[in-house]
């Protein structure tokens, strides 16, 4: 139960530096601590290009549908 509730979390809260980790090949923890360390060190900066990004996550099936229509074999 826990467990469950941890992984939803860290989809949730968590997913960009999840998301960014596992495209690089990088334990997400290690992208967390940076990214917080980066934080303070900006005052805070990052934090817009982290909702921009959490943005972009949360709606990437409407953008690949803009973007990359899937194209049937009649239409080409």
């Amino acid at each position: 139960m826990i467990q469950s509730i941890i992984l939803w979390f860290e989809d949730k809260a968590f997913g960009v530096c999840h998301s960014i980790g596992k495209y690089l090949g990088i334990p997400a923890g290690i992208i967390r601590k940076y990214f917080v360390y980066l934080s303070f060190f900006t005052f805070g900066s990052p934090v817009i290009i982290y909702f921009v990004l959490l943005f972009f996550k949360e709606n990437k099936r409407f953008f690949q549908r803009i973007f990359f229509p899937k194209a049937n074999i009649w239409e080409l």
